[in-house]
């Protein structure tokens, strides 16, 4: 079928070296792009979702992985205190 478009100037200029670079016709280039682009729209993601893998800790019976954050801000802030002190103690 015989069609008149109009195409910006960089998008011609685009699909005119993609048909010298691949010696293809411009007439064949452009219904390619235009195939894969309307295509690749229509078409449905084919990736499939990421599933996490969960595997079993091997933690005791009675200890919560909920509080190891509790447990690590708890430890920062002794230490922090410990540097703290430290550093006061040498300026007196």
């Amino acid at each position: 079928m015989r069609t008149t478009v109009t195409l910006d100037r960089d998008l011609e200029q685009i699909l005119r070296e993609t048909a010298v670079r691949t010696r293809k016709p411009f007439k064949k280039v452009l219904n390619e792009t235009l195939r894969s682009a309307l295509e690749s729209k229509l078409r449905p993601d084919k990736t499939e979702p990421f599933v996490v893998q969960a595997k079993p800790m091997g933690l005791r019976t009675g200890l919560d992985p909920a509080g190891f954050n509790q447990l690590s801000d708890d430890l920062e802030a002794e230490a922090h205190l410990e540097t703290t002190r430290h550093l006061l103690s040498q300026r007196s």
